[in-house]
Formats: structure tokens, C-alpha cells, sequence
């Protein structure tokens, strides 16, 4: 009888590992992925197992089965062919290994439902934990394991962070893993599941939920196979963290492509969708969206008022935010009078104190910098919007500094928006590796402020509702 929910714990954080399939040959994924262990320099006992060769490999002693290795092993990756796939689980469960992840394909996604059952049955047979098969597997930057058959110079790999994301596709998951890296912000967990023929999204939702180390859960699914007790898990997921979900195969003919691609029953996306909204998630149309949406529940505080500050070293953009703001459900923040004065007192004459503010196009950091201690401290300011422009004169690396600066002190939500080439970069580049949320336009910054301020407003009442049944 499978467990209600399945432990991850020594798959995420394995004092051993063993790599069945190891293989001589670099172009193999068990060399790929015995080669990702030792770079990331897992600090735990690594056995390399092969039945074909007893050849050391990367310095290591290679096994000829998992038997044979006479010491616990926490975490057993398995890259062999799938047709051997369930007789090699059998030997794991033998030995006492204590979870499992098949990278192997093979399985249900090419119709061979009959392999799968065996897989599903070797594994419920010794209680094992089972990810996949026809997955990536975890990566942790803390515990420094690494499953995945990614050719380290073809990915970057992100530092340690708060985000944790879980894919049912390892292709989606590898693009957004590299993407997560190249925008600065870290990663706390990294699950590939492909055809959960054992562990599914309610297991990781429930351990996600738990973990101390996620702050933000992202998910990228293509089927639920639980319904039931995946929305007893959400019902507590969303109180304790934001859940940032995509949906695959929301079109019929998606769906169609689902079923080949992870097996999965892809089901009616109007009940998908109700059951997100009902319990809070915040809903990404496309892997953008679920980028953007990530990047402000990672590093910003919530907030449950829709007031906002809009500073702008350009006036059309300022214009174009304010659209943005109405167009997302926000509004511009009437500024109390106190911050009107001090503005006119600390701005030259050719800038007009009114929302959007427009600090005129020779603002430097001195100007953000008077700017931003006002408006971040007046009472009727719930959140910040600062557009910065680099492509005028007197913004350079200060203003970038003063905005990171002002991120780190203030304890309202505080985006940033950036649009440019290459010298923008450098410094989009520079805010983003600290923590500061940047986006290419307003539009997209104030679509991920409202969806900040909706999961805040949903906890809320969530939570006073329960406080009040109690």
C-alpha cells in the first residue's frame, strides 16, 4: 500500500550515491552525470556501477552491481537501458538503498505501460522513493548533488537561492534552470519528475511546502494524478509560500502532445484553472510569466495595498507605467504633503512633483537617490516603481548602487525597470545579482506587482477566516 506521501529528503540531501550506468565513455548520460558529482564537488561517497566494466573511472573503483557495494547508499541515479530498468530497482530495494531516480526513458511516454507497472511494483515492493522515469532528476547548490545529463558548459548553474522548481519536463526545466541562472536569482531545489510513476507533484508540493530552505515553489505540470490529495496539499502550501504554476496542455492539441510526451492525462484546463485560483496560486501563462512572477516572490516583501510610487528618468515611460498600473488592477499613490514639499525643496524646477515622477533626463544618483529616501518613506506609498534609464546622461553605475542600496533598506515591494542594450546589461546585471527584481517594461513589472499583492491578499483572507472558524 504506497505511503500518503512519499519522503525526499535522502534524495535531496544523500550522504551516498550510486550511479548505475556509469559509463568510460563522456558522450554516455551515466558519465555525464558521474562527471557532474565529482565538479560540484559533492562532499559524500560517490560508487560508480557498471556490469560491463570493472575499469576504475574518474579515479573512482567501479562496481558490477549495487550488491557489491558493502556500505549504506542514500540515493541510487539510474541511466541504464529501460528494459532492465525494474530488475535493477529489485537489486536496489535488496541492498537497502534507500530512494531512486531513473533518468532512463522507455516507459509510458512511448506506450509501454506493462515496463512502467514493473518499475512501480519493484519500488512499492521495498517502499523506495522512485523519481521519474524519463526525467532529469534534482540538483541542490547546497548539498551539491547534481543528476542532471547537462554537459556543464552547455548550461549555466544557478547559486544557492529560495527558489525551488519542479518540472514534469525535463526540456522545460533545463531552459528555465539556465534562464534562472543567467538572471541572477538562486535556486533552492531543482526536481525533474517526468512520468511520476511513483513520486508525483503531491509528493514534492508536500515536501516543497515543508522545506525550510524554499522560499518560492515553481511548477511546471502536464497532469495531476492525484487530484484529491494534490488539493489537500495546496489548501497549505499557499498559506505557508507562494506557488507559481504553468500548465502544459491547456489546448486539445496539446494535450494530445502531452500524452506522448510524459504520459500523462492532461484533463480539462477549466478545472485545472479553478482549482489554482481557488487556493491561491499564482497562475503563469507562458515560461516568462513564470520567470518574472518568481523573481518578485523571491526577493520582495508582500504587500496587500495597490498604491504605487512610479519615478521615472524619462517621462514616456513614466506614462506608460501608469497605463500599466490601471491596466493590472493598481493605481498611482497620492503623496501626502509632506513628501510634496520635500520633493520641491530637494528637486530643481524643471521637475514637476506629481505621480509618475519624472526626474527629468539628466537625473543622476544624487537626484534617485533624494528621491527614493522620500517616496519610500511616505505612508501612502505601498510599493515602488522605479524606472531607470541608462541611455541618459547621468545615469551610470551610482544610480545602479543607490537602487540596490534602497532595495536592501526598504520594506515595501521595490521593482526596477531596465530597458537597453549592452551598457544596460552591465548594470541590470549588477541589481539583479543583488537581489533587486528588474524587468524590460512596465507592463510585465506591474503584472508581477499585482500578482505579489493578490497571493498577499488571498493569505490574508485565507488566514483570517481560519482565525475566526478557530
Amino acid at each position: 500500500m504506497r505511503r500518503k506521501y512519499l519522503n525526499l529528503e535522502t534524495m535531496m540531501k544523500p550522504r551516498s550515491v550510486a550511479i548505475i550506468g556509469a559509463s568510460q565513455n563522456p558522450d554516455k548520460v551515466g558519465h555525464i552525470i558521474l562527471q557532474n558529482y565529482i565538479d560540484s564537488s559533492f562532499p559524500g561517497k560517490i560508487y560508480p556501477v557498471n556490469i560491463n566494466s570493472q575499469e576504475p573511472i574518474l579515479g573512482l573503483k567501479m562496481y558490477k552491481r549495487v550488491g557489491n557495494i558493502k556500505a549504506p547508499i542514500d540515493l541510487a541515479v539510474i541511466a541504464i537501458p529501460a528494459d532492465v530498468v525494474p530488475g535493477v530497482v529489485e537489486e536496489c530495494g535488496k541492498a537497502k538503498v534507500k530512494s531512486a531516480i531513473v533518468v532512463s526513458g522507455g516507459f509510458a511516454e512511448i506506450g509501454d505501460t506493462n515496463l512502467q507497472e514493473k518499475l512501480v511494483q519493484a519500488a512499492e515492493k521495498y517502499s523506495m522513493p522512485l523519481l521519474g522515469p524519463n526525467c532529469l532528476g534534482v540538483m541542490d547548490p547546497r548539498s551539491r548533488i547534481d543528476t542532471l545529463f547537462l554537459p556543464t558548459f552547455k548550461i549555466d548553474k544557478p547559486k544557492i537561492g529560495g527558489v525551488s522548481f519542479a518540472t514534469q519536463s525535463g526540456a522545460v526545466g533545463s531552459t528555465v534552470l539556465d534562464v534562472i541562472s543567467h538572471e541572477g536569482f538562486g535556486m533552492a531545489r531543482f526536481i525533474s519528475y517526468g512520468n511520476a510513476a511513483v513520486i508525483d507533484e503531491v509528493d514534492i508540493l508536500n515536501y516543497l511546502m515543508h522545506d525550510e530552505e524554499t522560499k518560492v515553489i515553481v511548477f511546471y505540470i502536464e497532469g495531476i494524478k492525484r487530484p484529491k490529495e494534490f488539493v489537500e496539499v495546496a489548501k497549505k502550501a499557499t498559506l505557508i509560500k507562494p506557488v507559481v504554476i504553468i500548465k502544459g496542455g491547456i489546448t486539445e492539441e496539446g494535450s494530445k502532445a502531452v500524452q506522448s510526451h510524459t504520459a500523462s492525462l492532461a484533463g480539462s484546463y477549466q478545472t485545472y484553472e479553478a482549482i489554482f485560483k481557488q487556493y491561491g496560486f499564482t497562475i503563469a501563462r507562458d515560461l516568462d510569466e513564470l520567470l518574472y512572477y518568481a523573481k518578485i516572490f523571491d526577493t520582495q516583501p508582500l504587500t496587500t495595498g495597490n498604491r504605487i510610487a512610479v519615478m521615472t528618468n524619462g517621462g514616456g515611460t513614466g506614462v506608460l507605467a501608469t497605463d500599466a498600473l490601471y491596466q493590472n488592477g493598481l493605481k498611482l499613490a497620492n503623496l501626502s504633503r509632506k513628501s510634496q514639499l520635500g520633493l520641491r525643496k530637494a528637486m530643481p524646477s524643471i521637475v514637476n512633483i506629481r505621480l509618475p515622477l519624472d526626474l527629468a533626463g539628466d537625473a543622476d544618483d544624487k537626484r534617485f537617490t533624494t528621491a527614493l529616501d522620500i517616496l519610500s518613506k511616505d505612508s501612502n506609498v505601498d510599493a515602488m516603481m522605479v524606472i531607470a534609464l541608462f541611455q541618459t546622461p547621468g545615469a551610470d553605475s551610482r544610480v545602479a548602487a543607490s537602487l540596490i542600496h534602497y532595495n536592501t533598506q526598504m520594506s515595501k515591494p521595490f521593482v526596477v525597470i531596465s530597458p537597453g542594450g549592452s551598457y544596460t546589461e552591465v548594470h541590470r546585471n549588477m541589481m539583479e545579482s543583488s537581489g533587486v527584481p528588474v524587468y524590460d517594461s512596465p507592463f510585465i513589472a506591474a503584472k508581477a506587482l499585482s500578482a505579489l499583492i493578490e497571493y498577499a491578499r488571498y493569505k490574508r483572507s485565507v488566514g483570517a477566516n481560519a482565525k475566526n472558524k478557530s
